[in-house]
Parts: structure tokens; sequence; C-alpha cells
């Protein structure tokens, strides 16, 4: 489990801000954990600022929900670089579905946690196909602090890392859940793949 390097009010002057990544496959607990982290903050009475892409309207229009229906406020944006703006005086930035945003979204952690924000991103780390998920490759490479969640596999119950899907589309991205992915191990993964 994650335990964060200081969650206590300091003096304003000595804020350090780092950058923090949670990745994994569909159904790893990312947002879960999203969501614990920004809650701890909220307890500590820091200042918090949730953000998830306008597209993502699965559960719900504003708030991030997990797949447990564990839910919190945030403010949907088109484009990354509204966080900056929108961000405002907080001390804490979380932002979730990372891989829907380009790679300005970098740019964007980046600059926030050199105004001293401590700055929290979950996402898939790879697509369907089992390939890396621009932009998370350079969020990993950015950031202080990275935790990779893991799913069970739905074929044979060991520890999963990758988003199988089970429609044909070939399109990068498509929203969906259950009805639409599946956590898969390593090897079931890439049998299910070499027989699609």
């Amino acid at each position: 489990m994650f335990i964060e390097p200081s969650l206590g009010k300091s003096n304003p002057k000595d804020k350090k801000g780092h950058i923090e990544v949670i990745c994994g496959s569909m159904f790893s607990g990312k947002t879960e954990e999203l969501i614990r982290r920004l809650n701890r903050a909220l307890i500590a009475r820091q200042k918090v600022e949730i953000f998830k892409p306008s597209i993502d309207k699965r559960y719900h229009e504003f708030d991030v929900v997990s797949h447990n229906e564990t839910a919190i406020r945030s403010t949907p944006v088109q484009f990354a670089e509204d966080i900056i703006l929108l961000a405002g005086n907080c001390d804490v930035v979380g932002i979730d579905e990372v891989q829907f945003f380009d790679n300005r979204v970098v740019h964007v952690a980046t600059v926030l946690a050199n105004a001293g924000k401590r700055v929290i991103l979950a996402g898939l780390d790879m697509d369907f196909e089992g390939n890396p998920f621009e932009p998370m490759p350079q969020l990993l490479a950015v950031a202080e602090y990275v935790t990779k969640v893991h799913a069970i596999c739905m074929k044979c119950g060991d520890l999963a890392s990758y988003s199988f899907r089970l429609s044909e589309t070939r399109e990068k991205v498509v929203l969906g859940e259950k009805e639409s992915y599946e956590a898969r191990c390593r090897k079931c993964f890439f049998e299910d793949k070499s027989q699609k």
C-alpha cells in the first residue's frame, strides 16, 4: 500500500511538488487507489482538485467512479492544459483516465508539480494490443512515485496486467466495461490475441 511522503499542512514556502502515477490494466483498482489517496488528502484538510477527460461518461458525467462504484466529484476537461488554469491554489491535483489525454498532460503534470502541488495521475499503462499506452511511458519517466496495480485474470485466476478487448474493433480508444474488456495474465492474453 502506498504511504504518502507527507500529508500534513506545511509552510507554503516549503511546498515540494511531486508526481505520483498509478497504472495497470482494466479492473486493477487504479481509480479506487486514486480516490483513496485523494480522500486521505481531504482528511488532512488539503485543498484537492480532481479532473477527468470529458469523453469518459461511462459511470457519471462529472464524478470519477471506480468499477466498485466508489465515487468522488471531479471536473471534466477536454484539454489537459485546462487543468493548469482550473487547479488554482489547491495542494493536490488528481487526474483519472490519463491515457485519454494527449502528451501535453506530461507538461501539465510537470508544471503543477514544479508549482509545489502533489499531482496524482491514474491510467492504463498498456492498450488493448499490449503496447505502451501514450502518454503513460513519459509520465512514468517523470514521476517520483509509481504504483502498478494488478487485476485478476478472467481465464485462469492469476495476476493480470493486460486488458483484453472482447470485440473485433481495431480503434485504439473504445470506452467500455465488462461487456468489452477482460483482465488477462500475460499467457492468456497472448494466447487469445493470437486466435483473433
